[in-house]
């Protein structure tokens, strides 16, 4: 390397024979072991996969989680429906009122998580109308909080929806 004092800047000058680089030593080649090792490679992906193609095709099917039964469905839906009527017809001067928006939040989630994954339910319309008071209530609820009361407009919607459903219901709708 040159001087500090030259004018020209160290990575602009010449190498000197001790930081030249030694050329790269040869790679071997063990043909048989690279071969070898791709070869058992192969083997164990090509074997994973014949495995898992059988695990698939033979092996049982787990079974679904339990379909509600037309008469728990049946059950549970007018047990909501009582507890959506007693609700929002509480007088907002009612100290209780917070605890029963609070059950009937629970309830109703606990509804649309069991009822919202089955199939056959999906379809029925007691069920989209059950669905649409319960997000109609909680959304009145999550919005205005547990001692609003709710406006007689909407009440009276929610209201017919019950009835609506508790029809369907009674026609296996």
């Amino acid at each position: 390397m040159r001087p500090a004092s030259s004018p020209v800047p160290a990575m602009l000058a010449a190498p000197s024979a001790a930081s030249v680089a030694k050329p790269l030593p040869a790679p071997r080649s063990n043909n048989s072991i690279t071969a070898q090792a791709a070869a058992s490679r192969r083997d164990v992906l090509a074997g994973s996969g014949l495995g898992a193609a059988l695990l698939l095709c033979g092996a049982p099917v787990p079974p679904q989680a339990r379909a509600a039964s037309d008469d728990e469905y049946t059950s549970e839906t007018k047990e909501v429906i009582g507890k959506v009527r007693s609700t929002i017809s509480m007088d907002k001067a009612d100290p209780k009122v917070a605890d029963a928006v609070t059950e009937l939040r629970e309830l109703s989630n606990s509804w649309v998580a069991k009822y919202r994954r089955e199939k056959s339910l999906l379809g029925r319309q007691s069920f989209r109308d059950m669905y649409s008071a319960l997000n109609a209530v909680s959304g009145h609820y999550i919005s205005f909080g547990p001692t609003a009361p709710i406006p007689n407009k909407r009440r009276t919607r929610i209201l017919e929806e019950m009835d609506a459903v508790e029809k369907s219901l009674s026609r296996g709708r």
